[in-house]
């Protein structure tokens, strides 16, 4: 019943953030309805994203860089990757660019905001969110559309970290300094290891890990998109 409502609330918003918002990827975006809760993961569309920031604070800091594929019908549809360096207007600290070694002159020549953002809503249009700790993808993303269009956009993301912890938690099992990190949960499926701090890349892995996390479910059963959702 909770789930129900959370749908629709998101739904009215998402019709009343449109009747308001400029012309542009915002507006397409929000024209396409929220996917119904009760769908089946497995057919559902993904967005796997990964953002690399000059820090954590979405109100001061920047996307530096954004990675993202798509998955279809549970496959990973790797013609669909993108990798986008962003032109930011302050400088990278140094500890920032020794995690995702992304330079103040590479930043120079990225590309606008507007213009990766742009890109990367029409590429969510339809789709669910799907990010590792996805609080930083969502608060930049939001920071973001409330910055270049002047309206916070709540979307529908399913979160490979939360999952992990609630697999944790089912089993009374301690969590421990670093059990919930990408590359630690993918060790636990066997699957192979990716540079860490590249933004396509660890969307990639994201991707794998959530196929990974629905194949140890009962996944002969219908998964309703819901018990995925943050």
């Amino acid at each position: 019943m909770l789930s129900r409502l959370l749908s629709f609330r998101q739904e009215a918003r998402r019709r009343h953030l449109l009747r308001h918002a400029p012309a542009g990827p915002l507006k397409e975006y929000l024209s396409v309805p929220l996917i119904d809760p009760k769908t089946d993961i497995h057919s559902v569309s993904l967005i796997s994203l990964d953002f690399e920031t000059s820090g954590l604070n979405s109100s001061e800091d920047q996307i530096v860089s954004v990675g993202y594929v798509t998955l279809e019908d549970g496959e990973i549809m790797l013609s669909t990757a993108q990798h986008r360096l962003v032109k930011i207007d302050q400088a990278l600290s140094e500890q920032s660019v020794v995690i995702h070694r992304i330079t103040d002159d590479l930043s120079a020549a990225g590309e606008p905001l507007e213009k990766v953002v742009g890109e990367l809503l029409v590429s969510l249009a339809g789709k669910v969110m799907l990010a590792h700790n996805a609080t930083i993808e969502t608060t930049f993303l939001k920071q973001a559309c409330l910055k270049l269009y002047g309206e916070s956009v709540d979307f529908p993301v399913i979160d490979t970290m939360k999952i992990a912890r609630q697999w944790f938690e089912r089993r009374n099992k301690e969590i421990v300094q670093g059990d919930l990190r990408l590359f630690n949960l993918r060790k636990r499926y066997g699957l192979p290891m990716y540079q860490a701090h590249n933004a396509l890349s660890d969307a990639v892995a994201t991707a794998e890990l959530l196929q990974a996390q629905i194949e140890h479910m009962d996944s002969s059963k219908c998964l309703p998109l819901k018990k995925f959702l943050s």
